[in-house]
């Protein structure tokens, strides 16, 4: 087979100075329709997740720039480090496993990229500029006033969604309370947010209007590993050769034993959003969209042939025409993907609403006091990982201990910390060696918020 198609990027010129630009037909068959309920239920998600509130939290808060996120209502401070680590190594696997089993069908189903370009703004040039012949047209002919009409619509529309989405995307990071005090003071109290914004909005506009499929083609890490993820066992969308070659017109409910099923009429290029012929095999610049299995079937039913000429099939499948089998490897990755989320489960069970670090006092020994007792002095910090303010007190666990502070425990605000000082105080009689445990609890309102273990020095009996 011919490969020198693999020696660039489908939507370049060989000599590599200009660009080919696409314009994919459309093609409205049933995984087409499934991809759009898919679609908007993600667009939906995307757009509402800043904004609604569980818990007095937003659904979704990625602010990187305070180290704070929130999951559906649960959020997550700099003292859950270890575990948005461990969420992080969780979410490499499940792509690793998810793509060795079924390609890049995130890229082409769930990719954020691919579900605007494809769902949005490529909706928007159609129904401005038209089909395929028509947008061709348009591009190729000059400068009239209905040509410049349709692209200031349609850029300017571009923009305007572009805003839309750099406002949520910006109610990501920065959350949607704050994106909603930027929007209604006054410009100069927000030049920054203003700036960040525009930015944002500009990349946004340039990625949907010009770069466009050069995003996963050669932006996009993802597509260079999907190359080393992949093997001769992984569900891809691909173009069963062993049925279709050698290609030919084929004529309705006839049989021809010197063709295969494939007429090369070349649709499944056609609808391609990056460009590719998937009749060369498996290419790095397939996103999994779909799009050229719904245009083969549609020319299968044409002719009376079977279905899924072009589906979703392994190379072991060709070649063997025996059903898919699950590889070891992808039972390995499994395996390790139900361990490391069964340990994160585990870790966000045992999670406290309040991080609590006590220590003795650096430098000092205890202090024998009136009565028979011995106190010790120590140093505590809390952190209130909650989304509201917490009263709070810390209470000894041993038998005749109390404590004595220097520093008054006060509301412990949301997301905040407190540092105070205490002494505790226990009776002589009841300590039986020089260090012994210490066992602390720290309570709001009757509730075990956590307990605390620590170390007690006194003289012994």
């Amino acid at each position: 087979m011919e490969t020198s198609f693999r020696d660039q990027v489908s939507t370049i010129t060989e000599d590599g100075k200009r660009r080919k630009w696409l314009y994919p037909k459309l093609i409205k068959g049933e995984l087409y329709r499934l991809r759009n309920l898919f679609a908007g239920v993600l667009l939906i998600f995307l757009f509402a997740a800043p904004f609604v509130k569980v818990n007095g939290e937003q659904m979704v808060l990625l602010n990187v720039l305070e180290r704070k996120f929130a999951f559906f209502g649960v959020l997550f401070t700099p003292q859950d480090f270890y575990l948005f680590v461990l969420g992080t190594l969780i979410f490499i696997v499940f792509i690793v496993l998810f793509t060795a089993v079924f390609g890049r069908v995130f890229c082409g189903w769930a990719c954020p990229q691919t579900i605007f370009m494809e769902m949005v703004f490529r909706r928007i040039e159609r129904w401005i500029e038209g089909d395929t012949v028509q947008r061709k047209k348009l591009d190729a002919g000059p400068m009239t006033l209905e040509k410049g009409f349709k692209k200031t619509l349609k850029h300017g529309l571009f923009l305007l969604i572009s805003f839309f989405i750099s406002n949520t995307f910006l109610a990501y990071i920065i959350g949607s309370d704050q994106l909603l005090q930027i929007i209604r003071e006054p410009l100069s109290t927000h030049v920054g947010g203003f700036i960040a914004i525009s930015v944002f909005t500009l990349v946004f506009y340039i990625v949907f209007s010009h770069v466009r499929e050069l995003v996963c083609t050669v932006v996009c890490p993802y597509g260079r590993l999907q190359g080393v993820l992949l093997d001769k066992s992984s569900m891809i969308v691909a173009y069963d050769y062993v049925r279709g070659e050698p290609r030919g017109k084929r004529k309705r409910n006839v049989e021809n034993a010197e063709k295969g099923d494939c007429v090369d009429c070349g649709l499944c290029v056609d609808v391609c959003p990056t460009g590719i012929d998937i009749r060369k095999g498996t290419q790095m610049e397939c996103i999994n969209c779909t799009l050229c299995i719904d245009a083969c079937d549609m020319v299968m039913d044409k002719i009376d042939r079977p279905k899924r000429l072009i589906g979703f099939m392994s190379d072991e499948q060709m070649e063997s025409r025996k059903p898919f089998v699950i590889s070891r490897r992808i039972y390995s990755y499994a395996a390790i993907l139900v361990i490391l989320t069964s340990v994160l489960g585990y870790l966000i069970g045992k999670r406290t609403d309040v991080e609590t670090t006590i220590l003795r006092a650096s430098g000092t020994l205890y202090q024998m006091r009136d009565k028979g007792q011995v106190s010790n002095l120590y140093n505590a910090e809390f952190y209130n990982k909650t989304n509201k303010p917490l009263r709070f007190e810390v209470v000894p666990m041993e038998k005749g201990a109390s404590i004595q502070y220097v520093t008054q425990p006060k509301v412990l605000d949301k997301s905040s910390s407190m540092k105070i000082t205490f002494f505790v105080l226990q009776p002589q009689g009841s300590i039986k060696s020089y260090k012994s445990d210490l066992h602390l609890q720290v309570l709001s309102e009757g509730k075990v918020l956590e307990n605390i273990k620590t170390t007690f020095i006194a003289p012994s009996n």
